[in-house]
């Protein structure tokens, strides 16, 4: 492969593969050390096409998520079950993975905007800005840039575009469904929230025991199912449907944060 071959995004392959085996030597300890991440599923991963593929998911950091799911992921191709034990998988990591984050959050300084080079598609956010409500139309440029990485690999979505839990589906991962067709697979994931803080960057607590359920792809109606019948199905798949909202009390809620973190893992 030619040292300077590039992505359809003008991005260098050999600057990209480096980038992913640096973040990932640095954040593979909090996964592993720090705190620990249990992994079911993994086996669907080495079951995927190499392209059109759209993994959707609940969203807690804005990074700590996608970064774990690198790991999982290569861990996975690399014949791992359920474990990112031995980082060895990181060496060759797989080059054509994508993910869908807000292009303010991508720009808020040089540590974001090296992470976008790894593999970020910046959206320009239609219902929210610098913290404010607001209404705009999409931009084609950035559905133009979700097909561009579909028709190349794997795309990782937050459809909820938010890390406030049970919050509303966009619409637009339904459209997107519809109209590309992708193998569509759902992860449920859990702990991160607890362990970092909102941004993904700092370790906030330790013993943290984290979680990602990699589910069966959805069998999806592309041609008759609604956007609407789409949402809802989302939202029970990444468990945000409204119905599985459980209200409890503060000591209800540390009694099984407590009992959670007794659970964890770890490995010598």
């Amino acid at each position: 492969m030619p040292i300077f071959k590039r992505n359809p995004f003008g991005h260098i392959l050999f600057i990209k593969r480096w980038l992913i085996r640096i973040f990932g030597v640095v954040s593979h300890g909090r996964y592993r050390r720090f705190n620990s991440l249990e992994i079911e599923g993994s086996e669907i991963i080495r079951q995927l096409p190499d392209k059109n593929v759209l993994f959707i998911s609940n969203h807690q950091t804005y990074f700590a998520d996608v970064a774990a799911m690198f790991h999982v992921f290569n861990a996975a191709l690399k014949g791992r079950e359920n474990s990112i034990k031995n980082i060895g998988y990181i060496w060759k990591p797989k080059l054509n993975i994508y993910y869908i984050a807000a292009s303010e959050t991508m720009k808020a300084g040089l540590l974001p905007k090296i992470f976008a080079y790894v593999g970020s598609i910046s959206i320009e956010r239609t219902w929210r800005s610098q913290g404010k409500d607001v209404n705009r139309q999409v931009k084609m440029s950035d559905i133009s840039n979700i097909k561009k990485a579909l028709n190349d690999g794997w795309v990782i979505t937050f459809p909820q575009g938010t890390t406030t839990p049970f919050k509303p589906i966009r619409r637009g991962t339904a459209h997107i469904i519809k109209t590309y067709k992708p193998v569509v697979v759902p992860i449920v994931i859990d702990g991160f929230r607890r362990a970092y803080d909102k941004k993904g960057l700092l370790i906030k607590k330790r013993n943290v025991l984290q979680s990602m359920v990699i589910k069966q792809p959805m069998e999806i109606d592309y041609d008759n199912e609604t956007i609407e019948e789409i949402i809802e199905r989302i939202q029970f798949e990444i468990e945000q449907h409204p119905s599985q909202l459980k209200v409890i009390s503060p000591e209800e809620f540390k009694k099984q944060e407590d009992e959670l973190n007794k659970q964890r893992k770890f490995w010598s």
